[in-house]
């Protein structure tokens, strides 16, 4: 499979997902019944469930990227980078845009909660999980570059995605949610973290290729060396002393 492909399939399979299940949502499709079930079985609300969907209120999970992407772009200029901004910049474009996406398909939508919350209209997508997967997934992004080891970076990603189980998993168990608005923003958010990933990449390589070129070539020697030509002056070195005369 060519690099080309590659991210075709990154984009375009979510967002077929995300499409197809706005189709069903909007339409009150057959997939809705098995939605239904599973959030009977699912809710329970309790202080646990209540206290994880709340990592993705716009409070906690926003600072968390306002203060990474501050972070990344002060070791970028440190670093004497160009376009040391770039990145941080991308990051807090794309949490902006979040709201802009989620918010016209609520209204669009207009899908009812859970029997667990008051009777309401607007909740599909999952405007919490959407803001806590964008947040916490373009934190490890622009910080991944300045996370030293294997394991470090692997450490980074593998916290944000529990973050965003664990914000998911509470929105479903308290019943803020059906199970089918939290598939929708992962979808949404798969689309858009991709996107940023592929901008960033293309950055990065940009970067790599503004950088001057460094030459192999060995620094011009300050020795001495001595001809083979005869002729050629020598420098003078002073008499000879006697022990010098052969």
């Amino acid at each position: 499979m060519s690099s080309r492909v590659r991210p075709q399939i990154l984009l375009g399979l979510p967002a077929l997902l995300l499409v197809l299940i706005t189709w069903q949502v909007a339409a009150d499709g057959p997939l809705l019944r098995p939605d239904e079930r599973l959030s009977r079985a699912l809710v329970h609300p309790d202080r646990a469930a209540e206290l994880l969907s709340d990592l993705g209120n716009v409070q906690v999970a926003v600072p968390v990227l306002v203060l990474a992407a501050a972070y990344a772009a002060w070791r970028g200029r440190v670093a004497g980078g160009a376009r040391w901004w770039v990145p941080s910049l991308a990051a807090l474009a794309l949490i902006v845009l979040v709201p802009l996406i989620v918010v016209p398909l609520k209204e669009w939508t207009d899908r009812p909660g859970t029997p667990a919350v008051p009777p309401a209209t607007g909740y599909y997508p999952s405007g919490h999980t959407a803001t806590a997967a964008v947040a916490y997934g373009s934190a490890v992004m622009v910080l991944l570059p300045w996370l030293r080891g294997a394991f470090a970076r692997r450490a980074a990603v593998v916290m944000s995605a529990l973050l965003v189980l664990a914000v998911s998993f509470g929105l479903v168990r308290r019943g803020y949610h059906w199970p089918l608005d939290v598939v929708a923003s992962w979808c949404l958010c798969t689309v858009l973290l991709g996107a940023l990933w592929l901008f960033l990449e293309r950055e990065r390589l940009r970067r790599a290729a503004s950088r001057p070129c460094q030459t192999g070539a060995p620094p011009p020697s300050t020795r001495t060396t001595r001809t083979s030509d005869p002729s050629a002056p020598r420098p003078y070195r002073g008499a000879r002393k006697p022990q010098d005369t052969p």
